[in-house]
């Protein structure tokens, strides 16, 4: 009994011992891979915009958010979806809002959740700018190195120690052991079942980048260059008159859908300024009599 005992024990250690010395090795390894690039100048302490730029041997999970324009939303939205699967990333949430078509003019909007190799991230955006007026953008990079470096030793620590503790229950002598055994042998299956998640999770997250795009219809593009005193003149015109314009048409719009409403209270309104001309001729007003005089 002692013996097992003893032994658990030394594997629990063991374990944790291996959890420090990933740390230490991945924090040797960080610095020998910084070296090692500075030295070649291939290595970028700042700026980490491109996968291009990124160190290699480290983990990273990439997030990027576009806020796009489009003419047709749904010309877009094929074109997105075709690269997408070409580049063998998949969809992983989508809303549509389709608007009010108030006036004829519709105002529709998209935000979809799309996850796509890592490898191919930059690839992708260009080809949603290609289709689109992307209005501004963002990008995130989480190293998580460390962490995934702990996780998976901690995973083939547990997979030593379940190994461990099967040889054990065929050694064992009494039921007090074997029950011992399968007690930790079960605590240690639970820990390496969640640690094995974690770890799927992160091999996900990395291998996939999220881009988090938001695509509005428009009917014109939203300018990102800054325009010259000249240009912001000649466009307010433009816009002016489209603006009149767009009033005339609302008017007219407005006009023709609500005729039944405006022939309805037309009706109404005449009918009764009929029955007004017609009481005042029934019952004409008497001329005032002129005061008499003295």
């Amino acid at each position: 009994m002692k013996k097992i005992l003893a032994v658990l024990l030394a594997i629990s250690l063991l374990m944790a011992g291996c959890g420090a010395s990933s740390k230490a090795a991945m924090d040797s390894a960080d610095y020998i891979v910084q070296e090692t690039a500075a030295a070649n100048g291939s290595y970028d302490f700042g700026e980490t915009e491109t996968s291009a730029q990124l160190p290699q041997g480290r983990k990273f999970i990439i997030t990027v958010n576009l806020d796009a324009e489009a003419e047709e939303l749904d010309s877009a939205l094929s074109a997105i979806s075709e690269k997408l699967t070409a580049l063998d990333g998949y969809m992983e949430s989508q809303n549509i809002y389709n608007g009010s078509a108030y006036s004829g003019r519709r105002y529709r909007y998209a935000n979809l959740t799309l996850r796509v190799p890592a490898e191919h991230l930059d690839e992708f955006t260009a080809a949603v700018g290609s289709v689109s007026n992307v209005v501004s953008s963002s990008r995130n990079t989480d190293d998580v190195t460390l962490q995934y470096v702990d996780t998976e030793s901690r995973v083939k620590a547990l997979e030593t120690e379940r190994d461990r503790l099967l040889e054990f229950m065929e050694q064992a002598e009494t039921m007090s052991d074997l029950l011992e055994i399968e007690s930790r042998l079960t605590d240690v299956r639970g820990e390496l079942e969640r640690y094995a998640s974690q770890l799927k999770v992160l091999d996900n997250q990395i291998d996939y980048s999220t881009v988090n795009l938001s695509l509005s219809e428009v009917t014109e593009y939203t300018p990102v260059a800054e325009k010259t005193r000249l240009e912001k003149i000649r466009d307010g015109f433009v816009d002016s008159v489209k603006g009149v314009w767009n009033l005339i048409l609302d008017c007219v719009s407005f006009v023709l859908m609500n005729i039944p409403y405006i022939l309805v209270f037309g009706l109404l309104i005449w009918g009764i300024v009929a029955l007004v001309k017609r009481n005042r001729k029934k019952h004409p007003k008497k001329p005032k009599e002129a005061p008499k005089q003295e």
